[in-house]
C-alpha cells in the first residue's frame, strides 16, 4: 500500500515533467524527426492528411517521456527502495544513477549501432519489383519502439542484482536456469521488438543474453562478498 501510495504522488509529476517537455520539444519536433530519418535512404509518405501531425506529435510524446527517464525512475525507485532498505541497503542513489545510465546507454546502443544496422539490412530486400513506401507513422513507432526496448532491456543486470539482494535469486539457480532464460530472452525478444522476424529478434536477443551473463557473473560477486565475514 505504501508503494501504491507513492506511486500514485509521483504520477503526477511524471506527467508533468512529460506535458512540460512535450509543450518544449513540439516546435523542434521535425528537427528531432530529421535526426531519426538519418538511418533511412528513403523519404518518408504519409498516407493520410493528418498523419503527418500526428506523427510529430507522437515524436515528441516519445522524445519527452525520453527526457523524463530520471523522473519517471526516480519515483519508481522511491516507491520500492523500502523494501531494500529493509534488507540493510544504506545509500539508494547509485541504484538510481546506475538505473538512470543503463537505460540511456542501451538507448544511445540502439540508436547508434542497432538501428542503423537493423534499418540497413531489412532495406536490402528491395529489389526492381519491391520498392519501398514508409509510413512516417510506422517508421517513428519502429524507430522509437526499438530504441525504449532496448533501454529496458539493458537494466537486466541491475535487476538481477535488487533480486539477489533480496534474495529471490542467486548464482547457482541463474546458472541452473539458463535454459528456460534462453527461452524467455527469445520469447521477450518476440514481443519487445517492433517487427516479428528473426533477424531483429536476433539484434536484440544478442545483448540480452550477453546482459543475462554479466548479471549472473555480478551475483556471483556480490554473494561472494556477502559470505566473507565483516570484520
Amino acid at each position: 500500500f505504501q508503494s501504491l501510495g507513492s506511486l500514485r504522488k509521483g504520477f503526477l509529476h511524471i506527467t508533468g515533467a512529460v506535458v512540460l517537455l512535450g509543450v518544449i520539444l513540439f516546435p523542434f519536433s521535425k528537427q528531432l524527426l530529421r535526426h531519426l530519418h538519418r538511418a533511412l535512404q528513403e523519404d518518408l509518405v504519409a498516407y493520410a492528411i493528418p498523419e503527418a501531425f500526428l506523427s510529430l506529435l507522437k515524436l515528441t510524446l516519445f522524445a519527452s517521456l525520453f527526457l523524463s527517464i530520471p523522473v519517471i525512475f526516480y519515483h519508481l525507485w522511491g516507491a520500492f527502495s523500502h523494501l531494500f532498505q529493509k534488507r540493510g541497503m544504506k545509500s539508494s542513489f547509485p541504484v538510481l544513477l546506475t538505473a538512470i545510465l543503463l537505460f540511456y546507454l542501451g538507448a544511445f546502443f540502439c540508436y547508434f549501432v542497432t538501428l542503423p544496422f537493423g534499418i540497413r539490412f531489412l532495406m536490402g530486400y528491395q529489389s526492381a519489383t519491391i520498392k519501398p513506401m514508409i509510413s512516417v507513422a510506422k517508421y517513428i513507432s519502429f524507430c522509437t519502439g526499438f530504441i525504449f526496448a532496448f533501454g529496458i532491456i539493458f537494466e537486466l543486470p541491475l535487476i538481477l542484482v535488487l533480486l539477489s539482494y533480496i534474495r529471490l535469486v542467486n548464482g547457482p539457480l541463474l546458472t541452473r536456469n539458463r535454459r528456460y532464460a534462453i527461452l524467455l530472452i527469445a520469447i521477450l525478444s518476440a514481443v519487445l521488438t517492433p517487427t516479428p522476424d528473426i533477424f531483429n529478434m536476433a539484434l536484440m536477443g544478442g545483448p540480452l543474453y550477453v546482459l543475462f551473463e554479466i548479471g549472473v557473473l555480478l551475483v556471483k560477486i556480490i554473494e561472494k562478498k556477502r559470505a566473507v565475514p565483516e570484520g
